[in-house]
């Protein structure tokens, strides 16, 4: 089923049509109503007019999270703020947050990309739609919600936390799509399992899962332990929230709704276009929104693009899984490290859970990275001689996906901590001043 066939399977040279006109009208909109983008342009001689491709794009420099941050709070507004009828705001813990500001219509647009979102992810009106996705300051809930309602499904609004109250909904309301991060889906698998509960005494049947990079191998410890298929869905703040992009049933990566977001593929030391099915920073630019356009903004997020219509019959641009973003990435003795490898690495192994967490540290000036990793029940074992085999073994495995060995510390069952939202999966401790 595809929500919307007019956009979502669009001939491709009718949507570079579309994308160009709105481009233009965007560009024009920044420039005439929002002063960070008109200096941005005169600083480097270009005006609206000067944007008659799609190409051209190449032209206008990039956004960032800094400039969006300096701008704070309604510094990127391009209409009068009686006009805002929702604001919402990324969580701002080691600086000023990025504010996101909505029109009417721009909620009626984050409504149409998140119903696409969950009819990927097999939703129908006569779903009932379990968002474990925080509300309030944070787009997460928002965007599903709104979608669920332009969809027609019910939307239960839990929110996150209160687990146990979460498999009681679950049961009672007999929930059959699951909206979380990755990580605290696993961990109502858990609690599910405490409770002797399998995936069929329950009625999920698919999970839309995001707000943190996860793996194919997570992916594949989620469907069996909650009995659903589990699908991805990617968003920001700044653009617009979840429903950006999402997975269908394919799993053959997550269509943009590029008829709203132009998406584009960049290298980030040189700042140069990239191909298609070249790995880079992904770069968005909002073709539609009213309220806070934005043009060229840096993700930051890794993936790779490919335009070949999917065997769904959607012909929207496709983004791959995230596999690491450039600003977190870690550089350890000169290797780069995304935490997706390690975790990728650990859920290749039997008797191993994927709860883990990746401690970086730099005793004597020398980098040294351990990986916390809990085993199962079976597994850990009071032989000090087995487990230092057990953790040899761990670090070959490990050592062979990232190309560095790792000191790896094996650890009770439940005895790291567990996130009801973003999984905290690293904690580099190396004083960089």
């Amino acid at each position: 089923m595809v929500w919307n066939e007019k956009f979502e399977c669009m001939d491709s040279e009718e949507k570079k049509k579309l994308q160009l006109r709105r481009l233009q009208e965007t560009v024009k909109k920044t420039y005439d109503n929002v002063p960070f983008y008109k200096k941005k342009f005169d600083d480097i001689g270009i005006k609206p007019k000067d944007i008659k491709s799609l190409e051209d794009i190449d032209k206008i420099p990039f956004t960032t999270k800094t400039d969006l941050q300096d701008a704070y709070p309604f510094g990127m507004f391009a209409v009068p703020e009686e006009e805002i009828i929702e604001i919402h705001t990324t969580s701002g813990t080691t600086s000023k947050p990025t504010v996101s500001g909505y029109t009417e219509k721009d909620i009626e647009i984050w409504a149409e990309v998140s119903a696409r979102a969950v009819v990927m992810a097999l939703g129908t009106k006569r779903d009932r739609i379990q968002n474990c996705y925080g509300y309030g300051l944070f787009t997460g809930g928002f965007g599903i919600h709104y979608g669920c309602h332009k969809l027609g499904a019910t939307v239960v609004p839990i929110s996150a936390g209160n687990t146990k109250r979460q498999i009681e909904v679950m049961q009672d309301f007999q929930s059959t799509i699951l909206t979380c991060t990755p990580s605290y889906a696993l961990y109502l698998a858990e609690v599910l399992e405490k409770e002797g509960l399998n995936p069929e005494e329950i009625s999920l049947k698919s999970g839309i899962l995001g707000a943190e990079m996860w793996t194919e191998e997570m992916r594949d410890e989620l469907e069996k332990r909650l009995g659903i298929v589990a699908l991805n869905i990617y968003g920001l703040t700044e653009i617009i929230g979840p429903g950006v992009a999402q997975e269908c049933q394919e799993k053959v990566g997550l269509h943009i709704s590029d008829d709203h977001f132009y998406p584009e593929i960049i290298d980030s030391k040189t700042m140069q276009p990239l191909e298609d099915g070249e790995k880079g920073e992904l770069v968005l630019t909002t073709l539609t929104r009213e309220g806070m356009p934005i043009i060229r903004f840096r993700t930051k997020d890794i993936t790779s693009l490919t335009h070949e219509t999917c065997d769904c019959g959607r012909t929207l641009a496709r983004m791959s899984r995230i596999t690491g973003r450039s600003d977190d990435m870690l550089k350890v003795r000169g290797v780069i490290v995304f935490p997706s490898q390690i975790e990728r690495a650990l859920l290749k192994i039997d008797g191993l859970t994927p709860n883990y967490q990746i401690v970086v540290t730099r005793p004597k000036n020398l980098d040294e990275l351990e990986v916390k990793v809990e085993t199962s029940k079976e597994l850990f074992s009071d032989e000090m001689r087995k487990m230092e085999a057990i953790e040899d073994n761990i670090s070959t495995i490990i050592q062979k996906e990232i190309g560095l060995r790792v000191n790896v510390t094996l650890v009770e069952p439940k005895s790291l901590p567990r996130s009801e939202g973003k999984a905290v999966r690293v904690i580099d401790e190396r004083n960089f001043e």
